[in-house]
């Protein structure tokens, strides 16, 4: 498929401003603000890679971007930084218009809700139920994006984890014991199945990808932005965009050997 279209969705694995401040390539408003608008940033997030590649930084990917495959694509990021499966479904899908445009989507959800709820601490019962809800409301945004725009590719990822299976992230809810990591793989299992299961939908294996690239592993190696773990360094959105970029090839040459 030609793609006219790229939009991004969902959280902070998506967006520019960790990646950016992890490189330094950020106005100083920002970086004290935390706020985009406050000035400029690179485009160094997984979905500005995606689209464009940084050739000065990665050199590597050189031509393994969407803007080289497809040269008249758009590209529009509408992706918030801790935005909840609900900001996604209020506030990101009421800005994509329905379209048959032939698009390309990506989406990162489900990330802060859990990590939400691992803060508050809440008893097995609970975060299980809560688990089940984003899973639910994670399927009802895929098929509302499949209504939308019915001649899309939906890439979705699955929700890495910085602890590398320890349930521990130094810095990070650290009076909260270990992390229940039960929720986090249910949700990402609930993801693999939505992937597999619907048609236009292809899987990012993130989780699978990033593990060992946290907390276990030298800090050199790290794929996480040092001064908050749970969120993509450069590298770590690099090498999400390269998950995704994986997923969409693979596709395409399953496309051609039919």
């Amino acid at each position: 498929m030609e793609f006219s279209h790229y939009v991004a969705l969902g959280d902070s694995m998506s967006i520019d401003l960790y990646p950016a401040l992890d490189a330094g390539e950020i106005d100083v408003a920002v970086a004290l603000e935390r706020v985009t608008s406050a000035g400029q940033v690179a485009a160094l997030g997984a979905a500005s890679l995606f689209y464009r590649n940084d050739e000065a930084r990665w050199p590597e990917e050189i031509g393994n971007d969407l803007s080289s495959r497809f040269p008249a694509i758009e590209y529009t990021n509408l992706a918030v930084d801790g935005a909840t499966i609900g900001d996604v479904f209020g506030e990101q899908l009421a800005q994509l218009e329905a379209s048959d445009e032939p698009t390309l989507l990506t989406l990162t959800a489900g990330s802060a809700d859990l990590f939400s709820a691992f803060g508050n601490r809440p008893k097995r019962g609970l975060l299980d139920h809560i688990a089940r809800d984003v899973a639910e409301a994670f399927d009802f945004i895929v098929n509302s994006l499949r209504g939308a725009r019915p001649n899309s590719l939906l890439i979705v990822s699955t929700i890495y984890d910085p602890s590398d299976r320890t349930g521990r992230i130094p810095g990070v809810y650290d009076s909260a014991g270990p992390l229940p990591l039960r929720a986090l793989d249910y949700l990402n299992h609930s993801i693999r199945s939505i992937a597999h299961g619907t048609p236009g939908v292809l899987l990012g294996e993130v989780y699978g990808h990033f593990l060992s690239h946290g907390i276990t592993a030298p800090e050199a190696d790290r794929w996480y932005w040092r001064r908050s773990p749970v969120e993509p360094n450069a590298r770590g959105a690099s090498e999400i965009r390269r998950v995704w970029m994986e997923a969409l090839t693979a596709a395409e040459v399953l496309e051609e050997e039919r």
